[in-house]
This record gives structure tokens, C-alpha cells and sequence, in this order.
């Protein structure tokens, strides 16, 4: 059997879809020698560094990741991607959109709904996309893949997909994801932190991710408790992210917020081992891999009870609302000074974290690839 994985997102992608993309496809190159994978690559995508085994091999797309995108889901040009992939069994999209395909059975991943949800928190112009492409492509699949039951419950409430149609595979943890204490000053100075205690939050800026509430509840802690405490926000720009900047440059508290931008994968254990907390407000998330990390390298993690992220969590997160800023001030203060509730919570982050992997991920992502290929 032959399949083939759209893996332009891991290479275009640092965050988010292309670590799920990326985590994924990577378990699943040390699992199975039993098919042939082609993994479909944009022209101008960066170049790929991973050691493949011999059943796993790249094509480039003679085209730009925009260009497949306007010809085949804005005009809807009906060139089958097998001509760029040649024959397969399979062909899975990991990104929301499926290109039009000839014989291959369909699979697509729906990593969550918020701009269905949530339209006011989306770019207009990548909702009008989405709204248009998604829906589509559930329709043409054979199966779909959401990255939790919340995100499959809203497909099939939403979207109106036949629920024996949706399965659920979920992220991972990687292995790297441990305390790293050696590692932390090198941080500290690279990102000027100095020696300050901070509380962490992670994330592309955009407002589903609530920064902007957090840095508030952040002033309001700060002003009730008077804690030593800095606010670090890091995460690239995503779309309607002036808010947050507002927030912070209005804050009595602004000299001790820290705004670092993208951090780097690299730098990403040792950043959550140097944090008190990991607070994580967020409206909406189709998984929220970022607390998870933050558990497995020893990190105390406060989330907004809401979406997937109870389920993801369990009980090894102090829950709050995510409209409630005074209750996520209290939340902060109590869980940076009760070291009986930290203990507690760091100990079952450990645990938690352990329960996530990639190469259970890619278990159940081949259970999917087997089922479809039976039905051929």
C-alpha cells in the first residue's frame, strides 16, 4: 500500500500544526516498514533535515504552498494531486484542506473549529478560507481526524459529519520535554530574563489565546498579592494582536512583562523549567499541546476549564475560567504560593504528560490508514 501525506506544514510551520504534522509523521517513519510513504512537499518550503528509512521519500510540488492553495481550493482546478504524488492508496492532509484527488481514499485532520466558534477572533480573510475549503472537505473524505473528542464533537455538531467518519488522534509529548536545570541560565540570558521569577505563557499571539486578559489579571495579581513575580508572553505574531501589545504598554506593571516573540524549539524546556507557573487563559484550543509540555519539564500549570483542555489535562491543572480575570488573578497568586497545591500539581503534570506520546499518536493514525485501505 501506497500513501501519501501532505508534509509541506512540518517544514512551513514551527508551532502548532507543523509539530503535530511534523511529531506524526516522524513516529510513524520508526513504526511501519510495510508501506511506501510519499510526502508531498511545496516548492518553496525549507529544506528537510530528518533521516528517512527507505520506504519513506519526498516530491516537490512545482508549486508554491500559496499557489496549490489558489488553484486548487480558490478556482478549484481539477488536477489531481496523484500527479504529483503518482499512484497511492491513501492521501492524508494533516492541514483542514483536501486537494482534489482521483481514486486515492481521503483522509483530512481538523485541528479545531474556533473560527467557526469564535469568528470574532479569526483574520477575516483566513476565515472566509476556512468556512469555504472546510466544510468541502469533510464532505469529500473517507475519514476524518480531529485532535481531541471536544474538536470531534464539534465537527460532527457543527459540520454536520457523520460521527462513525471522525476518529481522534491525538499530539504528543516529545522525550526532550524534561526539567533541564543546567540549561536554564543559557536562557535566562538569551532572552534577558535575568534572575526574576516568572509566571509563563506560551502561544501564536492572537486573541483566542487571551494574552490580553492574562496580562490584566496579571496587574490585578500583582497589585492584590505584590509578588516578585514577571509575566513572560512568548510566542510569534499570528493576526489581531494589537490588543495585546495595548494591554502591556498600558499596564502599571509593563516593565515587568517581557514580550520575547518566537522562541526557539530548542530553548522551549529549559524556558518552562525556569517558570513558577505555566498559565494558559486561553477561550478555545483543539488540543493545547504548550501546558502539556510545560507539565513534563516539572512546570505547575493554570488553564481555562473550556474545550478540549479538561480533557487533555485531567486533573493535573488548576482550572479557571477563562472570562474570569480576577478568579485567574487568584488562581496565579495561590498557585505560586501554596507549595503543598504546587507539589500536588507538578507531581501529576509528570504523570500527565507521560500519558501523551507521538508514537501513540502514529499507533492510532495507522489503525486509520488500515481501516480506509480495507474499504478499497
Amino acid at each position: 500500500m501506497r500513501v501519501a501525506i501532505d508534509y509541506t506544514p512540518a517544514l512551513r510551520q514551527r508551532g502548532g500544526i507543523g509539530r503535530y504534522t511534523r511529531g506524526l509523521v516522524q513516529a510513524l517513519a520508526s513504526m511501519d516498514s510495510s508501506r511506501e510513504y510519499v510526502l508531498l512537499v511545496s516548492k518553496d518550503a525549507p529544506a528537510d533535515d530528518f533521516l528517512w528509512p527507505e520506504n519513506f521519500r519526498s516530491r516537490h510540488l512545482p508549486l508554491s504552498d500559496r499557489t496549490a492553495a489558489v488553484l486548487w481550493q480558490r478556482l478549484r482546478l481539477p488536477i489531481p494531486v496523484e500527479i504529483f504524488s503518482g499512484p497511492v492508496d491513501v492521501y492524508h492532509s494533516p492541514n483542514y484542506a483536501l486537494p482534489p484527488i482521483r481514486r486515492a481514499a481521503a483522509i483530512v485532520t481538523i485541528h479545531d473549529l474556533s473560527f467557526w466558534r469564535f469568528p470574532e477572533y479569526a483574520e477575516p480573510s483566513l476565515r472566509a478560507y476556512l468556512m469555504s475549503v472546510v466544510p468541502k472537505s469533510i464532505t469529500r473524505a473517507d475519514r476524518i481526524l480531529a485532535d481531541s473528542e471536544a474538536t470531534r464533537k464539534d465537527v460532527v455538531d457543527l459540520l454536520g459529519a457523520p460521527p462513525e467518519k471522525v476518529s481522534v488522534v491525538y499530539s504528543g509529548v516529545e522525550p526532550r520535554f524534561h526539567p533541564v536545570p543546567d540549561m536554564v541560565p543559557g536562557v535566562r540570558g538569551k532572552y534577558d530574563l535575568g534572575d526574576v521569577p516568572f509566571i509563563l505563557s506560551l502561544g501564536t499571539l492572537e486573541p483566542r489565546k487571551n494574552f490580553d486578559g492574562l496580562v490584566r489579571a496579571f496587574g490585578l495579581m500583582k497589585r492584590v498579592h505584590r509578588l516578585p513575580h514577571h509575566l513572560v508572553v512568548a510566542g510569534g505574531k499570528g493576526w489581531l494582536y494589537d490588543g495585546v501589545f495595548r494591554e502591556v504598554e498600558h499596564s502599571p506593571y509593563r516593565e515587568q512583562i517581557h514580550m520575547p516573540g518566537f522562541v526557539e524549539d530548542e530553548d522551549l524546556p529549559a524556558l518552562y523549567t525556569a517558570a513558577d507557573l505555566f498559565a494558559f487563559p486561553s477561550h478555545y484550543e483543539g488540543f493545547g499541546l504548550p501546558p502539556l509540555e510545560a507539565m513534563a519539564c516539572g512546570t505547575p500549570v493554570l488553564a481555562a476549564e473550556n474545550s478540549s483542555l479538561p480533557e487533555v489535562l485531567g486533573e493535573a491543572a488548576l482550572w479557571v475560567s477563562a472570562e474570569d480575570e480576577e478568579g485567574i488573578a487568584e488562581g496565579m497568586a495561590r498557585l505560586l504560593s501554596d507549595e503543598k497545591l504546587r507539589h500536588s500539581l507538578i507531581v501529576s503534570g509528570l504523570r500527565r504528560a507521560r500519558q501523551f506520546t507521538w508514537e501513540r499518536g502514529a499507533s492510532r493514525l495507522l489503525e486509520v490508514y488500515q481501516k480506509v485501505e480495507r474499504k478499497k
